[in-house]
């Protein structure tokens, strides 16, 4: 993933959470709307999630260090997930709870122009940040469908972004049904029930999102065609004759650690050894630039240690 690209996504979309997050608190206290409180109190929380995915790439970029000498690559997963966890917590759990006590105890929605005017203005920024966020994932998705693309992404941002906006679009419509029901029947109960929609929308999203930063947190394997290129890059035919075993493992979006067991001629010097070990370094590296942390061990093959990737 680009980190420009990134940024540029987190940056587009907290700007117009800010500036929705205050037109929507301003509707709510003159309707008394509670699907207007609720996503108020959502580009809240977004705007923090997106604060939070800012902080963790800055934090990532610290060198490494005698105590974490693989870096801080990792810490961008780490920040992905506890937006995982404020979209649960401080979105959805709070609409859920709006909506049951406006379920409860519906009333009528006054000025309805604000929220009307409000969610129509919301719609219209969160579709900008939203195209961002599509325009910035298709320069590194490429054929990958978009279910796909949110799975296998190993930079958390971009599908934490997308993934947001679309929760956000969506919960603005649900808002603005409940609003127009309730101003069409006269029953506010129709405003809780809009509410409601918007806390198990975003408690999914979080949850789908918390599933997918777990994965990164526990560590995951490059790409299938990261391996594949690693493991041509590192066979020379000569001295080095094949891969016996190779593991891989993402220390951060943009970092690979490989280590591998390859097998090389019982007869070879020790020093054309260590030559061909550089070279098979230099290779890789140049296959796969995010492969920085290399550890490879020679050995003579044995069918007994050969094992798949």
């Amino acid at each position: 993933m680009s980190a420009s690209g990134g940024t540029r996504a987190i940056v587009a979309a907290l700007c117009a959470n800010l500036a929705i997050a205050a037109a929507k608190f301003t509707a709510a206290g003159f309707s008394g709307s509670s699907s207007m409180l609720a996503e108020g109190v959502h580009s809240v929380a977004d705007s923090g999630n997106q604060a939070l995915l800012l902080l963790g790439g800055k934090r990532a970029k610290r060198e490494a260090s005698e105590e974490h000498p693989f870096g801080y690559g990792r810490e961008r997963y780490v920040y992905a997930f506890l937006v995982s966890v404020v979209l649960f917590s401080v979105g959805g759990v709070f609409a859920l709870y709006e909506g049951y006590e406006k379920i409860r105890h519906p009333h009528e929605i006054d000025h309805w122009y604000w929220p009307v005017g409000v969610l129509v203005f919301a719609i219209i920024a969160e579709t900008f940040s939203f195209r961002t966020a599509i325009k910035e994932s298709n320069e590194v998705r490429g054929k990958q469908s978009w279910g796909r693309f949110i799975r296998t992404a190993k930079a958390p941002e971009l599908p934490v972004v997308l993934l947001e906006d679309l929760g956000a679009l969506v919960g603005l419509f649900l808002a603005l049904g409940g609003v127009l029901m309730a101003l069409a029947t006269g029953d506010g109960v129709w405003d809780g029930i809009g509410t409601l929609c918007i806390g198990v929308l975003l408690v999914i999203i979080a949850l789908v999102l918390a599933a997918e930063t777990k994965s990164l947190l526990l560590g995951e394997a490059a790409s299938a065609e990261s391996v594949a290129a690693i493991r041509e890059a590192m066979v020379d035919g000569e001295t080095v004759t094949g891969v016996i075993h190779m593991r891989t493992l993402h220390l951060g979006p943009d970092e690979v650690l490989v280590a591998a067991k390859i097998a090389v001629r019982h007869d070879e010097r020790a020093d054309a050894v260590a030559s061909a070990i550089d070279a098979a370094e230099a290779r890789i590296r140049e296959a796969v630039p995010i492969a920085r942390v290399i550890y490879l061990e020679p050995d003579i093959r044995r069918e007994a240690k050969s094992v798949s990737t």
